[in-house]
C-alpha cells in the first residue's frame, strides 16, 4: 500500500486535456507497520521487532494523451518511481542486484487514465484508472554461516501490483477535493524463507511461496489550489483479508486493515 497509495494523480480525477498537457506530482506515503522479529520464529506467538510508519517518497506524473470529448474518453499516461527506505528497520536491505538507490529500494510504475466525466459544478470529473508498479527484491532477517548463528529466519521478496482505481473530484476556487475506490492484486515470483534445518551445521532449506493477494481500497484527498502548483494530502484505508496463516503474531494481525496517508505537491501546465 505504500508504493501504492490512492489517487494516481494526486488531488483530481479530471483529464489533464490532450498532448501538450503535463502534470508531476512529488508525495510521500506512510503506512503504520509492524515487522516479525526473524530472530524468534519458534516462539508460539512471533514478537514484532519493528512496530511503527514507513514512509516512501514517490514521484508520479501525467501526460496527456487524448482530449476527448468533454472530458469523456480523455486519455493520460501515467507513470512514477518509488523509493523504498530499508535503513529505518533493523534487518530490512536491497538485493545487492536489485535496482535501488543507496540503501532505498526503486520502484517503478506505468498505466493509464480514462476520463468519464469532465466535471462541472456540482457534477465531479469522474475518471477510472490502471497502473502497474514493481518493487524490486527486498530481504528481511539474515542467516548465520552456520546452525545457531544470526536469524532464525531469511525471508526476502519482489512485488508486483495492479492498481484499479476509480475517482471523483471536485475543484473550487482555493480548494481541491477527491474521492475514490479501487482495488489492489499483489502477486510475486521471488518470495522464499530459508532457515536452518539443523540436518548439518551448515544445510539451508529454502522454502518458495509466491504468494498472491487482493484487497480494496477507500481513499480521499483535499488540498489548496495555488495556481498552478496544489498542496494535496491523503487519507485511506486498504481492507483486510485472512491470509491464513499458520503462525501467530503478536501486536500484529495480518488480517487486519491498514490506514495509510501522503502528503505532496502537484505541479501542472
Amino acid at each position: 500500500m505504500i508504493v501504492s497509495g490512492g489517487n494516481p494523480v494526486l488531488g483530481t480525477a479530471g483529464s489533464l486535456g490532450g498532448i501538450g498537457h503535463l502534470t508531476v506530482t512529488a508525495r510521500v506515503n506512510a503506512i503504520k507497520a509492524s515487522l516479525p522479529n526473524p530472530d524468534s520464529a519458534s516462539q508460539s506467538q512471533v514478537p514484532s521487532s519493528f512496530h511503527g510508519a514507513i514512509p516512501a517518497p514517490v514521484v508520479e506524473g501525467a501526460l496527456g494523451l487524448l482530449r476527448g470529448r468533454g472530458g469523456f474518453l480523455s486519455v493520460d499516461a501515467l507513470g512514477s518511481a518509488v523509493l523504498l527506505p530499508t535503513s529505518g528497520v533493523s534487518g530490512l536491505s536491497v538485493d545487492s542486484n536489485a535496482a535501488h538507490i543507496g540503501g532505498a529500494a526503486l520502484g517503478i510504475g506505468y498505466g493509464a487514465r480514462v476520463g468519464v466525466l469532465g466535471g462541472s459544478f456540482p457534477v465531479p470529473a469522474v475518471s477510472v484508472s490502471w497502473m502497474h508498479r514493481t518493487l524490486p527484491r527486498i530481504q528481511y532477517g539474515s542467516l548465520g554461516p552456520t546452525f545457531g548463528t544470526g536469524d532464525q529466519f531469511e525471508f526476502s521478496m519482489d512485488m508486483r501490483a495492479d492498481n484499479y482505481r476509480a475517482v471523483a473530484s471536485w475543484k473550487f476556487v482555493l480548494v481541491d477535493l477527491a474521492a475514490g475506490i479501487g482495488v489492489d492484486h499483489y502477486n510475486s515470483s521471488q518470495t522464499t524463507i530459508r532457515f536452518h534445518d539443523a540436518t548439518t551445521l551448515t544445510s539451508v532449506t529454502t522454502i518458495v511461496i509466491n504468494p498472491a493477494n487482493t484487497r480494496e481500497v477507500l481513499f480521499v484527498n483535499g488540498g489548496l489550489s495555488l495556481s498552478a502548483l496544489k498542496l494535496v494530502g491523503e487519507l485511506g484505508f486498504q481492507t483486510g483479508k485472512d491470509q491464513s496463516f499458520a503462525t501467530t503474531f503478536s501486536n500484529f494481525d495480518p488480517k487486519a486493515g491498514h490506514v495509510f496517508g501522503g502528503l505532496g505537491v502537484r505541479f501542472g501546465f
